[in-house]
């Protein structure tokens, strides 16, 4: 019971109280220790603090230690004020992103053409776009694996169907029709059905919601690997039928395997994303602001469903099924509801993403998406939103544009001609790999998944009792 009530306390606990903590919590922890423990800790940190002045560089690894510096500040600051500390961090973050366009090619300071040590350069803001999508698609994602507990391995079919719902209502994919409706850069009698591009992130949520629905009915009695193996088959089938729908009865619903293009451009009034206007509001920062702006619905939607009743539903179920439905928990019903919010995030990140690229085809959307979505999520830390925002960016970046600058880096400096992104997934399969063996509950966990790691929820089995 002593150590139930400890889990308790550590999972009520503000977060950066838990993070910071405080210097006698520290010492008992450490003390506590053996000398191999204690030795294994000190090279884990002197590790950390070389990676870092490696891999990305004074300015940046000052950055990291003054943000890693500050919970330890607000963990001292007086009682009153605790309830204005949890924005302190996220309205850094948020001011830091919201002007990343001027810094990166602003009239100040540069980081265009700046370099992150062997990381490469900064992330460009197209960069940042993509990043900003998958970290949607992760939340989405997070919602099913992190707060429910069901492993989701078809989830890029969300994905797909979200980017298909935007190319069929923003494009001239069905030029039989004529139907035109709030688009932006659209000319009155281009053929085709033209409609906002905000309107269909909406209308994509919605109908891939749906498919979540239907998807999740007949499967979620399952659980498990059967559970798994069941998501995996229909994560396989929708990309086929995008690929094989030119012709479903002598109608061309995807165009097949050319895909759909161009897709029409977001946009306010006579401001269009694709062509911006004047030096202020280019393509880029357009699309960045726009990405930024859904990854913060994404996620404040993700946190007040995390703390509602349907949010404890699906951990309650996730911790203990048989338990849950014992207590009252509908299981269908919740495990449902966990299906379609994540699909509906998924939908709008794929919708907004075939916007921006102007384009969809069926091989964009391969199992190999499902498999990179879930290591964002394990990286990051299941069930903790800002650790699966971490991870995607992290893994999106390295995707995008870190491996090819690794590998040029690399190149340059040993006289090399290793194709780095050409072993992009074995080096992701060693950064999850090393993630769980070094720290399993992630980078930034839940309190409670990181107690659950750490302090165990059952008793001891007999294979760790030692004599």
């Amino acid at each position: 019971m002593p150590e139930i009530g400890k889990i308790v306390d550590e999972v009520r606990d503000p977060w950066y109280r838990r993070w910071a903590g405080f210097p006698g919590e520290w010492k008992r922890r450490y003390r506590g220790l053996d000398d191999r423990q204690r030795f294994q800790v000190g090279v884990v940190i002197r590790a950390l603090v070389v990676i870092g002045l490696i891999f990305i560089g004074w300015p940046l690894a000052l950055l990291v230690a003054v943000l890693f510096a500050v919970p330890y500040a607000l963990a001292y600051v007086p009682k009153p004020w605790n309830r204005f500390n949890k924005f302190v961090i996220p309205t850094i973050v948020l001011v830091i992103a919201v002007t990343y366009p001027f810094v990166y090619s602003g009239a100040g300071v540069r980081l265009e053409g700046r370099t992150l040590n062997l990381l490469g350069a900064y992330p460009t803001l197209g960069t940042m776009v993509i990043m900003g999508v998958y970290a949607m698609m992760a939340v989405g994602l997070n919602i099913v694996v992190g707060y429910a507990g069901l492993l989701d391995l078809g989830y890029v079919a969300f994905y797909a169907m979200g980017s298909y719902t935007a190319a069929w209502f923003a494009s001239i994919q069905f030029a039989h029709r004529n139907i035109h409706f709030g688009a932006v850069g659209v000319g009155p009698n281009t053929p085709g059905i033209h409609i906002s591009i905000w309107i269909l992130l909406l209308l994509a949520g919605i109908f891939t919601a749906i498919i979540g629905v239907l998807i999740g009915l007949p499967t979620l009695r399952l659980r498990g690997d059967y559970l798994a193996i069941v998501t995996l088959g229909f994560g396989e089938i929708l990309p086929q039928v995008a690929r094989n729908g030119d012709n479903l009865g002598g109608f061309n619903l995807t165009n097949g395997p050319n895909g759909i293009t161009p897709i029409d451009p977001p946009g306010f009034g006579n401001l269009n994303f694709l062509t911006g206007s004047g030096t202020f509001w280019t393509t880029e920062r357009l699309y960045f602001w726009g990405v930024l702006v859904l990854v913060i619905i994404t996620v404040f939607c993700s946190l007040r469903l995390r703390d509602s009743r349907l949010g404890r539903a699906w951990i309650a179920i996730r911790e203990d099924e048989t338990a849950a439905a014992a207590m009252g928990i509908p299981l269908m019903r919740t495990k449902t509801w966990a299906y379609a919010t994540g699909a509906f995030f998924g939908g709008v990140a794929g919708a907004y993403f075939a916007s921006f690229k102007q384009a969809t085809f069926p091989g964009d959307f391969s199992f190999n998406i499902s498999a990179f979505i879930l290591s964002m999520v394990i990286l990051g830390g299941m069930g903790n939103v800002w650790g699966v925002v971490l991870g995607a960016s992290f893994l999106a970046f390295l995707n995008q544009q870190g491996l090819a600058d690794i590998g040029h880096s690399f190149n340059n400096t040993f006289g090399t001609s290793l194709d780095v992104p050409k072993y992009q997934f074995g080096i992701y399969g060693i950064i999850i790999v090393a993630t769980m063996l070094l720290r399993p509950e992630g980078l930034i966990p839940s309190a409670r998944r990181k107690a659950e790691f750490h302090e165990g929820v059952a008793d001891t089995p007999l294979y760790d009792v030692q004599a």
